[in-house]
């Protein structure tokens, strides 16, 4: 065997090897960046949400995290709790906008979960499902879907709002 053979039998073997070698990592690099993508966008709405609780508790007197509402609310107190609502539903769509996938994977469904978790929560409170009709007007209509089907099911059964 010559060393031009040689040559050109070891540029056929990168080819071989090499190239299907290459494009996997490549692969497997572009798939990472997307997980870590997604892992820090999961991050900065759990952030935006440990906000949203610091202004609850800024706000004790209106008993937001407590298991019944607050009977007979002052108007400044009605004020800011519908300001605080509204303030909770524009973080729910942004999660859903950006995270909730009718097909997810094992890691997106539960990072998906939380948010379905905190959103039933919420819906479980008069207060907050009885503002619905309000806080979901101009919100996406696929999300209103989807946080009214919630709704009836924490609900136990129909829920006739019109939030468009």
């Amino acid at each position: 065997m010559t060393i031009g053979e040689a040559l050109e039998l070891a540029s056929y073997v990168v080819t071989v090897v090499g190239l299907p070698f290459a494009i996997g990592a490549f692969l497997i690099e572009q798939r990472r960046e997307r997980e870590n993508e997604e892992e820090e966008g999961y991050q900065l709405l759990s952030d935006a949400y440990n906000d949203f609780l610091k202004i609850v508790l800024a706000n004790a007197d209106l008993r937001l995290r407590s298991s019944t509402a607050l009977h007979d609310p002052t108007p400044e107190q009605n004020e800011r709790r519908v300001v605080i609502f509204d303030m909770l539903i524009s973080l729910f769509e942004r999660a859903y906008l950006v995270s909730y996938k009718p097909e997810m994977s094992p890691t997106e469904q539960r990072r998906w979960n939380s948010w379905d978790d905190y959103m039933r929560e919420w819906l479980r409170r008069d207060d907050f499902f009885n503002a619905l009709p309000l806080l979901l007007r101009g919100e996406d209509p696929e999300f209103q879907k989807y946080i009214l089907a919630l709704a009836q099911d924490e609900r136990g059964g129909s829920v006739l709002l019109s939030a468009s």
